[in-house]
């Protein structure tokens, strides 16, 4: 059976045990790697031996560095930032890295019920039974504690504020109270909780202020420098159509780069050499929706085309992201093609290809 994503403790088994190998640097209980071992594996390096580590995470090596710092405490992680900032991706590589296990997750959602977090029941055996610890089901975040490793809580913003605050104990007192049978668990060395949030959802279900204290927050940005983006994006897409067997080849640079130019300049509000405003769609137009982006033009490509990455392949999957709202995105959408695209040298395939999608 081929999966179609693995998890990142299986994809990357082999970058893992090499890492392993090399690290002679003492490790927090539990953790399979040293710190400065699990910055390794997010940032890349090249071993000792010559085995090369691919970066997880293109950006600023202090905030990861601070990040598992904050996970070697006894403080709980908070990554926050706008949506597509790759919070999900670092939560996952870092629970790869130190627990050796990505997969004790919580996905955060406006149903998410309070068993989602402490326990829940099996009722068949419950009504058999009573109340054991046979008819007991325990949360990703009960197995956490159990093992000492890494629990994933995603979009905790999302929470219900009510279920948000049955992390409080867990927290502070590392307990997992368990009233039906007079009993808890209490955490193993080595647990903690990486929760990710962002910004737009802030006033969604905002955490309250018991909560925030016992998280240390970092805010994970948007690429700092075009360049930057476009790496993110060139490593990200090529993996992906590997992974998805996409018979078309890797997308060329010069493609990128123009779909990371839109959305960058539509995302500040001016353009690349600074001298003309435009105004700003409501959707992100985040890193992870470029990515997005590139691979459906690769998909496009592969089975509609040959094989090669072009302006037409791409206009729909932009012109899709930037109009969000039907009404007003449009009229921004089409005022950037007329201003902005239709006079930049070079691009005429780029306003031809989505003034035929914008219609």
């Amino acid at each position: 059976m081929t999966l179609l994503r693995e998890h990142a403790e299986h994809q990357f088994a082999e970058e893992l045990e090499q890492l392993a190998q090399a690290d002679d640097r003492a490790r927090p209980p539990n953790w399979k790697l040293s710190p400065q071992a699990v910055a390794l594996y997010l940032m890349g390096c090249k071993l000792n031996n010559g085995f090369e580590i691919t970066p997880k995470y293109i950006g600023k090596q202090r905030l990861i560095e601070i990040a598992i710092a904050t996970l070697a405490t006894d403080r709980a992680l908070l990554l926050l930032g706008i949506p597509g900032t790759a919070k999900s991706w670092v939560s996952e590589h870092l629970s790869a890295a130190i627990s050796g296990d990505s997969t004790l997750l919580v996905q955060g959602t406006a149903g998410t019920p309070e068993e989602a977090i402490r326990y829940g029941w099996n009722y068949a055996r419950l009504l058999v039974e009573g109340p054991s610890m046979n008819a007991l089901v325990a949360s990703p975040v009960m197995r956490a504690m159990e093992t000492g490793a890494i629990a994933r809580i995603e979009e905790l913003t999302r929470v219900p504020a009510d279920v948000q605050d049955t992390l409080i104990t867990i927290l502070s007192e590392k307990t997992l109270p368990i009233p039906e049978l007079d009993s808890e668990v209490q955490a193993q060395k080595g647990f903690n909780v990486i929760a990710t949030a962002n910004d737009r959802d802030r006033g969604v279900n905002d955490l309250s202020s018991a909560l925030k204290r016992r998280f240390n927050t970092v805010v994970l940005p948007l690429p700092d420098t075009a360049d930057e983006e476009i790496e993110i994006v060139r490593v990200r897409s090529e993996s992906l159509g590997r992974a998805l067997e996409l018979p078309a080849e890797p997308p060329a640079l010069a493609e990128i780069r123009r779909v990371v130019t839109i959305f960058r300049e539509l995302r500040s509000g001016v353009t690349e050499d600074g001298k003309t405003k435009i105004k700003s769609p409501s959707g992100t137009l985040s890193t992870a929706e470029a990515i997005s982006v590139i691979t459906s033009g690769l998909s496009l490509a592969a089975h509609y085309g040959d094989g090669i990455l072009r302006a037409s392949d791409l206009a729909a999957g932009i012109t899709g992201t930037v109009i969000k709202d039907p009404v007003q995105d449009r009229l921004v959408w089409l005022e950037y093609l007329e201003t902005v695209v239709k006079e930049r040298d070079g691009w005429k395939d780029v306003y031809r290809a989505c003034r035929e999608v914008t219609g």
